[in-house]
């Protein structure tokens, strides 16, 4: 029983430290860049920068240290609302508000990566300038969500964010 609660607390903690690393400004803006970055990969058809691409993806959110405590920048704020988001039991992708339009993400940077691979260079990045949009609004909704619901006034029922 104690092993079970020393293991909770440590994927408590690994949870934790995985978030906040995450929620570094840097972490979040630099993985702006791995769509693009995928896309072109798949453009040129260069296995080497699409492995780069995806190991980036993958390493990202642990390789930058957490911001400081007070951190009030966007992104900081973007991160630490999808993590309250998702930990409240909301999805993140589905027909429900705002979800819908990380819904709506996912067939546009599909696309995205077709129109590279396909070499359709314009419609590729209209197609990711469109993903990138839609992503970032969800992201400031639930950004929007998560300041109310910080300072306890959300205007909404409180028991969905």
């Amino acid at each position: 029983m104690a092993a079970d609660s020393d293991a909770l607390s440590l994927r408590d903690r690994l949870r934790d430290a995985f978030w906040e690393r995450h929620a570094n400004p840097k972490s979040g803006w630099s993985r702006t860049l791995t769509g693009p970055l995928l896309a072109l990969a798949l453009y040129r058809r260069d296995r080497r920068l699409l492995a780069l691409a995806l190991a980036f993806t993958a390493l990202n959110p642990v390789l930058f240290g957490r911001p400081d405590p007070d951190d009030r920048s966007w992104m900081t704020r973007a991160v630490r609302a999808e993590r309250w988001w998702t930990e409240s039991g909301n999805g993140t992708v589905d027909l429900g508000w705002p979800n819908v339009l990380n819904a709506a993400n996912v067939p546009a940077f599909g696309y995205a990566l077709v129109a590279a691979y396909r070499r359709r260079p314009i419609r590729a990045t209209v197609a990711l300038a469109v993903s990138m949009a839609l992503k970032f609004s969800w992201i400031e909704l639930i950004a929007r969500r998560y300041d109310a619901a910080v300072a306890g006034d959300t205007g909404e029922d409180q028991s969905r964010p």
